[in-house]
């Protein structure tokens, strides 16, 4: 059976129940510092990466043949990781010209 608070007792009861709050809240809190969330790696099947590439699937199984894509490859199946996938595009990026004169200057000073 519940306990029951009298009236006289309740600045006592919401001072634990306070107390107790802030020692749950510093809890969570050194928790998600410690172990901050990462969302495991996903990995796409080649139709899931010809639609996240804008590719068709013919195009990407030629890309893997010539080995432009990154690839895992387990029994008949091919996956691709989502990280590695946007590396790929990203290092197809081209410098800009302001980009290309700094590194010139750079190189140049050496």
């Amino acid at each position: 059976m519940k306990e029951i608070l009298t009236f006289d007792q309740l600045p006592t009861a919401v001072t634990m129940l306070t107390q107790e709050i802030s020692e749950l809240k510093q809890l969570l809190l050194n928790k998600s510092r410690q172990h901050p969330t990462e969302q495991p790696e996903q990995l796409l099947t080649v139709q899931d990466t010809a639609v996240f590439l804008s590719l068709s699937v013919p195009t990407i199984y030629s890309k893997v043949s010539k080995g432009e894509l990154p690839v895992m490859k387990r029994s008949k199946r091919l996956y691709f990781s989502r990280k590695e996938l946007l590396e790929y595009v990203k290092g197809g990026r081209q410098q800009t010209n302001a980009e290309i004169e700094s590194e010139a200057n750079l190189y140049l000073k050496k």
